[in-house]
């Protein structure tokens, strides 16, 4: 989409804005943005990761704040920049049946009413049956550990998502 030259010689704010269309985080589009320039893309996803997990878990709440529930059809958070990514991602929901997404939408609510935030995963290459096992599974985590699932489910996400503002 930009290549890694135009997100390196991008003007701060500008760079700022495209990075956190990568990742929701305020903080880890700052540090990123302040961390250019990038030697190449392992440099950059490197770069990403450790500042991903630098931060702290309200930082880590916002970045999963931007994101619409899994089988959203409105994708109602996901933002203007990341909308199109978003359907694309979620691309397993779009042949589900009415019965599994009746069953992402009930467990999305039980996430929702155990942990305080959208069930996060990250949903690239996943089938609709797939997406409702790991939901169903992840529900019977404690807090601290699905926190930190959902951690490595955003820098999994923040990867791919780097990937396609870089390419062309």
């Amino acid at each position: 989409m930009i290549g890694l030259e135009r997100l390196n010689a991008a003007e701060a704010s500008e760079a700022r804005e495209l990075l956190q269309r990568c990742c929701g985080s305020s903080r880890w589009a700052e540090q990123m943005t302040a961390a250019r320039p990038f030697a190449d893309r392992p440099a950059l996803l490197e770069t990403a990761t450790r500042i991903w997990n630098g931060l702290s878990p309200q930082d880590w709440l916002e970045a999963f704040s931007h994101h619409p529930r899994i089988g959203d059809r409105k994708l109602e958070n996901a933002g203007a920049g990341t909308r199109d990514w978003a359907k694309n991602e979620q691309s397993g929901m779009a042949s589900a049946q009415e019965q599994v997404r009746a069953a992402i939408a009930e467990g999305n609510a039980a996430y929702e009413a155990k942990f305080g935030r959208v069930y996060l995963v990250c949903a690239t290459g996943k089938t609709a049956e797939e997406l409702l096992s790991i939901l169903q599974s992840r529900l019977g985590n404690d807090a601290a550990a699905e926190l930190s699932i959902a951690a490595a489910e955003q820098d999994k996400i923040t990867h791919l998502r780097l990937e396609k503002l870089l390419s062309p």
